[in-house]
């Protein structure tokens, strides 16, 4: 990308603490002993192999990744950092459970920041028939997956294979979650996954779906939670981003991730913010700068469903509900769409900076009205012209929701998590050999609630 976008003369909220309430009580999985680089942590997330920790929040999982005196007591680390490999339950630095009491203030506090969140979103939003009939059926559509929401909930908040909350970074909402199969006895890929959710409603536990089905064939899921509007504007975004996937490159070793097969993904506007940090390290590789991480560290990059030239997409967004009030807030004001359209920011990139870029995969469904695919067809020329690497990959007839959640939770072979895996292993003949023995997932909704879902689907 470019250095630091135009000034922005809109109005901006200040960046707040996250607003997402504590999940319930959970066990956190036991992991292969972790030794951080580069980061924020000095107390550990994980365990020797076969210790096994218990207790905690959310909020207490992610304490443990902050010194007794907060934040302002952190000082980046420039050389291997050991974590504490001892089991431990709550809080960080006591050994101590969190009480009853300790839980319902966090509960609290974090309903407080939510209801002012929204009240500040609203502002923005104003009155509108179409992001009003979009919330309605947003709920219909949910109420009509629960079922699978609910199995899908009871995976991630209890699965052993599950450690939640970890903290990358200094900002709110600087959270990932991460997904280890089973069989982690020897090192594998690892997929740093950026979520969507229009920029607006994004959170890392919407890619649970993914991760466990990846998790279950071998593949470790990174799922990078960042700021969203209200609380940051784009510029906010594409740095969690930025900050996530460097935290996954540095420790991929410490949560038994092999290195040396590192791949980046996003879906919808995670696709387009990922796109954006990756475009934005290409450059700034280009000129010499010095960075956290490296792009020779990822093998590829998946984008799904994701808009790319968000200059074009401004009228779109606002038929579709997603104000052009809003949207131009969220992007930092008009002048800024430019540098934040990974299209238009290829084109104008040297080809010493495209050469760095990994080989690019575009997925997206021909049927999607959210973000049409006309979005990933026209990157994917641009970056072709302009002599990157890349695959397009078009499901005929799909929605913008049917290759990420009607067909995974349809259960069977989903073409979509085929397609992801058949690249990670392309290398990998032994586990290409398991791949074709793997058991079908089971469905996790009727095809009646599938098919009504997806007829109101606001996506």
């Amino acid at each position: 990308m470019t250095p630091s976008p135009p000034t922005n003369t809109s109005r901006q909220p200040d960046p707040l603490p996250s607003p997402l309430p504590p999940p319930p009580h959970t066990t956190p999985p036991p992991h292969p002993h972790i030794t951080t680089t580069g980061t924020l942590s000095t107390v550990g997330v994980a365990m020797q192999h076969g210790d096994q920790t218990s207790g905690g929040d959310a909020g207490a999982e992610a304490e443990a990744f902050v010194p007794r005196g907060g934040l302002h007591g952190l000082r980046r680390r420039t050389g291997p950092v050991l974590l504490d490999s001892s089991p431990r339950s709550g809080r960080a630095g006591d050994g101590r459970r969190s009480t009853f009491r300790e839980d319902v203030g966090h509960a609290a506090a974090e309903t407080y920041l939510v209801t002012g969140l929204a009240f500040t979103l609203l502002g923005y939003l104003g009155v509108g028939y179409r992001w009003i009939s979009q919330l309605i059926a947003l709920l219909l559509y949910a109420v009509l997956l629960m079922p699978g929401f609910i199995k899908v909930g009871y995976y991630y908040f209890f699965s052993s294979q599950v450690c939640r909350s970890v903290v990358y970074g200094e900002q709110p909402r600087n959270r990932l979650d991460l997904y280890i199969p089973r069989d982690h006895s020897k090192s594998c890929p690892v997929v740093a996954f950026v979520t969507g959710g229009a920029w607006i409603i994004g959170y890392k536990a919407w890619g649970a779906l993914l991760g466990r089905r990846l998790a279950e064939r071998g593949i470790i899921v990174a799922c990078i939670d960042y700021r969203n509007f209200p609380q940051g504007t784009i510029s906010d975004m594409v740095t969690d981003a930025s900050e996530g996937i460097s935290f996954v490159c540095n420790n991929a070793v410490s949560f038994g991730g092999d290195p040396n097969k590192i791949y980046l993904m996003g879906q919808s506007a995670g696709a387009h913010i990922a796109a954006c940090a990756l475009l934005d390290q290409a450059v700034k590789e280009s000129k010499g700068e010095h960075t956290s991480w490296n792009l020779a560290q990822v093998k590829a990059y998946f984008g799904l469903s994701g808009g790319y030239n968000i200059q074009k997409l401004v009228d779109h967004f606002h038929e579709r509900g997603l104000y052009r009030s809003i949207f131009l807030s969220i992007m930092e004001g008009e002048e800024s769409l430019p540098l934040f359209s990974p299209e238009i920011v290829t084109k104008k990139s040297s080809a010493e900076a495209i050469a760095l870029l990994p080989e690019i995969v575009l997925m997206h469904g021909t049927a999607d009205y959210s973000i049409p695919s006309s979005a990933s067809e026209t990157f994917a020329d641009v970056l072709k012209h302009a002599g990157g690497k890349v695959k397009l990959q078009l499901y005929e007839g799909k929605t913008h929701t049917d290759v990420f959640l009607q067909d995974p939770l349809r259960g069977g072979r989903d073409q979509l998590v085929e397609d992801v895996i058949s690249v990670i292993h392309a290398d990998d003949a032994h586990a290409r050999e398991k791949d074709a023995l793997a058991p079908t997932p089971e469905r996790l909704v009727y095809e009646w609630q599938l098919k009504l879902a997806r007829q109101i689907s606001p996506f």
